[in-house]
């Protein structure tokens, strides 16, 4: 198990964190400005706000060290944000289908995972389509992908429509080649709703299982470690995950899914030492 070693402040839903250098940037989807909140990543002071105008519904954020920028995908517009770090310029690219969460490859480009239509898209840091992945029909509805070194990709999946609720190592065409988990369940071999994934830099992979209220830790060839977080750290569900590799941080946006609407809901993250 992992201990908690700091809190960020209760506020609005969290949807998305990451972290570049010293700060860690918090989605926040409800609010019509000021959706990014920036604090100090030690000290976890709110430094600043950034607004991204014209921002829908909002699922991920994702920075990138390489191009010192963020991502945002929104799934109201189709497209994703660009944010250029630190002068804030701010610009989109469309996705042409429905995106939900993102992460980079090893080459600083960026996977957005596409859920209607089973397929993982590449795309540069300016937007052009670099190719696209179908995943196979059993992957019914793929929530994050993130690629490994060999190239294979981790993709999780699983929602009320979706009877398998699994992490997959799919090959680089997409094809199903190992998968944990099954039927939605509370075991240690089940999860409900894995929603979002990161990957240390060993290849371990940290699985936030949404419904069941945990994180969990699988080997590189997926095979259970153990509890990372678990339920009673929790305020409410794990929706996103990101891992700080250089400090051993896994960032985690604990957020309250009871309510329909938004603004009458609640998140924030916990930061746990791994």
């Amino acid at each position: 198990m992992g201990h908690v070693i700091g809190t960020l402040p209760e506020g609005e839903p969290v949807w998305g964190v990451t972290s570049l250098d010293n700060h860690l940037y918090v989605l926040r989807r409800s609010k019509a400005s000021d959706q990014i909140e920036v604090y100090d990543v030690d000290s976890y002071r709110l430094l600043h706000c950034l607004t991204v105008p014209r921002l829908g519904a909002a699922f991920d954020i994702l920075a990138c060290g390489h191009y010192r920028c963020a991502y945002i995908s929104d799934s109201s517009h189709d497209c994703v944000h660009r944010v250029a770090m630190p002068g804030a310029a701010i610009t989109q690219w469309p996705v042409n289908d429905e995106p939900l969460l993102l992460s980079l490859t090893d080459k600083h480009s960026v996977l957005v995972t596409c859920r209607k239509v089973h397929k993982i898209k590449e795309f540069s840091t300016d937007g052009q389509l670099l190719r696209e992945v179908i995943l196979p029909p059993d992957v019914l509805s793929p929530t994050h992908t993130v690629q490994l070194s060999s190239g294979e990709f981790i993709v999780c999946h699983g929602d009320l429509s979706d009877p398998l609720h699994r992490v997959c190592l799919t090959g680089t065409d997409g094809h199903v080649v190992k998968s944990y988990g099954g039927r939605a369940g509370d075991t240690r071999q089940q999860m409900n709703v894995p929603v979002h994934v990161a990957v240390d830099g060993n290849e371990f992979v940290f699985v936030a299982d949404r419904n069941n209220s945990r994180v969990f830790l699988l080997s590189p060839t997926l095979t259970y470690v153990r509890e990372v977080v678990l339920r009673e750290q929790l305020q409410w569900k794990p929706l996103s995950i990101s891992i700080d590799v250089a400090r051993r941080r896994l960032y985690v946006a604990d957020t309250d899914l009871s309510l329909t609407d938004d603004k009458n809901a609640a998140g924030r993250v916990i930061v746990v030492n791994v």
